[in-house]
């Protein structure tokens, strides 16, 4: 027994010695999807959602991953098409082994990913503020609901504009079904569409626009543009030296990212946009986001709705996961549906019922440095409506068939529509 306890110190030495040569085995990453637009006329607007998702992923790893297990991105150029976004999406499940996706921008990205997703019983969490009149087991809505930015946008533009309103937007689903539901909605406020126009994404030809609003005159413009020809828009109403105070423009699809791109060579100060989040928020979970991101990405650079919640996202998969204990897709598609967080904009609560985001919807002004001044905030966060008031199931369905059919079986159109000055369906 003795010459047992004296070889103890040498056997110690010894196993030390294999450990070092031998490490334990690390645990796997979780492999995590990021599918968005980094090329074409997207670009302008994912490109800082990806980053902040990206944002999200290194501040969990850095406080030791989850469950033991660093998250793994992995990146896919969605190139502004949406062939190529369904196409992606099942190359990272299938392939990737991805265990959630963060992407897509436009509603027809989403529409092409959804039934991926579903096909594979998959998760998709989508950042953006969107038209409504979709519900999916796979898919957790980060953006708001109709009635968490386009309904209480028009509300706001009536009572404090006038009643005379032109729609313009891009050719594809989400600005078709926006003015759908203002049309809807505008008669309810004694409001009337006087015009509309609309453009395959990517447009820069403005004539007609600017034709319109010089006889039209409307009260406001309700803006519904994607992407980089928002830059072509403002730079036309320059050009034409329509001012905000000529006529105002409200925005549901600029946030400041874009506005850093357009503000460069054009003034829009004094125009408007309507957004659950604005990075002139005054809070202290706000600031330590803004100061994070800057801090990893650049001095100044700004932040937007759609990457706030894209961060929010991330950190709500996250928590879903460790309340699980699990990251198996399936049993996190339940568990998310139980969380809720205190983001930079304010508590967001997934919506049991419709995987939608509790959401306060905001207004903001353009002021001269590309922020936005808050003037108006619903007084609490709104309980999400995919399926708004104003119109039933049925006869939301039937409109996006219609739509569907009409651009022969795509979410967009490829060419350029444009509306007389008169009342009726978009």
């Amino acid at each position: 027994m003795r010459k047992f306890l004296l070889l103890l110190p040498i056997l110690f030495s010894c196993a030390l010695i294999v450990f070092a040569f031998y490490p334990e085995k690390e645990s796997p990453p979780i492999k995590v999807g990021i599918l968005h637009s980094l090329t074409g006329t997207m670009a302008i607007s994912e490109k800082p959602v990806m980053q902040a998702t990206l944002l999200a992923i290194e501040e969990i790893n850095a406080q030791g991953g989850l469950l033991g297990r660093q998250i793994e991105p992995v990146i896919i150029d969605g190139k502004s098409d949406w062939d190529t976004f369904a196409k992606q999406a099942e190359y990272l499940i299938t392939q990737e082994k991805v265990r959630v996706i963060f992407g897509c921008w436009t509603s027809a990205s989403r529409k092409r990913v959804r039934p991926i997703v579903e096909k594979y019983h998959h998760l998709l969490f989508y950042p953006v503020q969107y038209e409504g009149l979709e519900t999916s087991p796979n898919i957790i809505y980060m953006g708001a609901a109709p009635n968490q930015q386009i309904i209480p946008a028009v509300s706001w533009s009536i009572r404090n504009f006038g009643s005379r309103i032109y729609l313009i937007g891009s050719d594809y689903v989400f600005p078709r079904v926006a003015s759908w539901l203002i049309h809807k909605q505008t008669p309810l406020l004694d409001g009337a569409i006087i015009g509309e126009h609309y453009m395959p994404l990517g447009a820069t030809d403005m004539t007609q626009v600017i034709a319109d609003l010089k006889q039209l005159k409307p009260d406001v413009v309700i803006n519904s543009i994607n992407g980089d020809s928002n830059i072509a828009f403002f730079s036309a109403l320059q050009k034409a030296s329509i001012t905000a105070s000529d006529i105002p423009v409200m925005s549901l699809s600029i946030g400041e990212a874009e506005l850093s791109k357009i503000h460069k060579s054009t003034n829009i100060q004094g125009h408007y946009a309507a957004w659950n989040y604005f990075q002139s928020i005054n809070t202290p979970e706000n600031h330590k986001f803004v100061q994070a991101y800057q801090s990893h990405y650049g001095k100044n650079l700004p932040v937007s709705d759609p990457m706030e919640a894209a961060w929010n996202g991330v950190h709500l998969w996250s928590q879903a996961v460790l309340s699980a204990q699990t990251d198996d897709t399936a049993t996190v598609r339940q568990t998310v549906r139980h969380q809720s967080f205190t983001g930079p904009e304010g508590i967001v609560s997934i919506d049991n019922r419709t995987q939608h985001t509790w959401k306060t919807a905001r207004i903001g002004q353009i002021q001269e440095n590309g922020q936005f001044k808050i003037l108006w905030s619903s007084t609490q966060p709104i309980r999400p409506m995919p399926y708004p008031a104003l119109v039933s199931v049925q006869e939301a369905d039937q409109y996006l068939k219609q739509l569907y059919l009409g651009w022969h079986k795509h979410w967009a159109s490829q060419t350029t529509h444009a509306k007389p000055a008169k009342q009726g369906q978009p």
